[in-house]
């Protein structure tokens, strides 16, 4: 509690000379932004409880009663959220901030109601610094819901980076950036052996990706790639050397098409191998399969295939929908355990409702399924969400 008062102090000290500053200077300019997020549903199947409101087909059940009796309510206000943007002009260019959070639990804070940074991102001209969407991933893509997760099967990754804008108009863009490493491995049954607590990863360069947007009042394609090392040292090599490693890359194709003034649809898919931590339901990037005398098990990268297909519907001045599907599915290796994620499939259909400006009151169905590796078990979700959203934003006065 004394961390985050301290965090919420440090937070007000910041904005007073900035919003001061963005006063004098009416070039430049400040936008407070946020939304208020009350959330309420039933689960008519069970879930992992650290993943109570939201639709995560992983999450689902791996065995039968894994996650205990199935229905539950909920209530959440995890997807309230607050932030800042500044633009500074400069002789350099430019220099744009964005800082935001909102309240999902991640990591040893999952299931929690806790800050939870999303931006933490300033660029000066074309060269951007620190934590922001990856280039691999595409925001605009991703379809309006009332779940926080969304598709799957979507690639969603805030991560931390340096990044060149090469191109940036209002219908082309084109990004390179070298992102902080990283990966999820899957030790299947021999998770707790001896042999694996001595593995250690060693992640000697960054990521590479990049993306390129081709567009016009049509819509736009955009198509994103990413390259990775993933390396692993063995450190005690007194029975067997484990060492190892591979190259993770992936190719990411997305569009947004607007087929008239009241239907968008909007299209995302991606292969590729060792490259799940970048997809929004995080599944193992690296698994084992079966080695030889000297290595009994290795680690390989994960081939994953996934798509997802929404349409965006305005029904009139008042009332939208979204409705959709989404997969991915999963190459398993032969020593990953029978009950690991092998394929999720993920569905929803909303109505919003906007009453007045700022103000949202909405309905969704989400449906999931989960499949397991070989044992021939699968589990299924199915979800009932409310939600009412009140988005706010002050925006300081720009010269004209």
């Amino acid at each position: 509690m004394e961390l985050k008062r301290n965090f919420i102090w440090g937070l007000l000290l910041i904005l007073c000379p900035v919003f001061c500053f963005s006063q004098e200077n009416k070039k430049d300019g400040i936008e407070i932004y946020g939304q208020i997020v009350t959330d309420a549903g039933y689960n008519f199947n069970s879930i992992d409880p650290d993943w109570f409101d939201v639709m995560r087909p992983s999450k689902l059940p791996s065995y039968k009663n894994e996650y205990g009796p199935d229905g539950n309510i909920f209530f959440s206000v995890r997807q309230t959220k607050f932030g800042i943007k500044s633009n500074t002009q400069t002789p350099l260019g430019e220099l744009k901030t964005q800082f935001d959070f909102d309240f999902i639990g991640f990591g040893p804070d999952a299931g929690q109601t806790t800050l939870h940074v999303i931006n933490a991102y300033g660029q000066l001209g074309k060269i951007g610094v620190g934590q922001t969407a990856s280039p691999f991933m595409d925001l605009e893509v991703c379809p309006v819901t009332l779940d926080y997760w969304g598709p799957l099967s979507r690639v969603f990754y805030l991560n931390i980076q340096l990044r060149y804008v090469a191109i940036e108009k209002p219908h082309e863009k084109l990004i390179v950036a070298l992102e902080k490493p990283g990966g999820t491995a899957d030790g299947g049954d021999y998770t707790n052996s001896i042999e694996l607590q001595h593995v250690k990863p060693v992640l000697r360069f960054p990521n590479l990706t990049a993306q390129y947007r081709q567009g016009g009042d049509w819509g736009y394609v955009q198509i994103a790639g990413l390259l990775k090392s993933i390396k692993w040292k063995d450190t005690d090599t007194a029975t067997y050397n484990l060492s190892g490693g591979t190259t993770g890359w992936g190719f990411n194709v997305g569009s947004v098409l607007n087929a008239s003034k009241k239907i968008k649809f909007k299209l995302q898919g991606e292969y590729g191998k060792a490259i799940e931590n970048y997809i929004a339901d995080v599944t193992p990037d690296i698994g084992l399969k079966t080695g030889n005398d000297l290595q009994p098990f290795q680690g390989t990268a994960l081939p994953v295939f996934a798509f997802f297909t929404f349409a965006e519907i305005k029904w009139n001045t008042k009332l939208q929908s979204s409705v959709g599907y989404s997969m991915e599915t999963i190459k398993n290796s032969d020593l990953q355990s029978a009950h690991a994620f092998k394929k999720g499939q993920y569905g929803l259909f909303n109505l919003r409702y906007y009453p007045v400006t700022n103000l949202m009151a909405g309905i969704e169905y989400q449906y999931g399924r989960r499949d397991n590796f070989s044992d021939g078990f699968h589990s299924n979700g199915n979800k009932i969400q409310l939600q009412v959203k009140i988005n706010f934003s002050y925006k300081t006065a720009k010269e004209q």
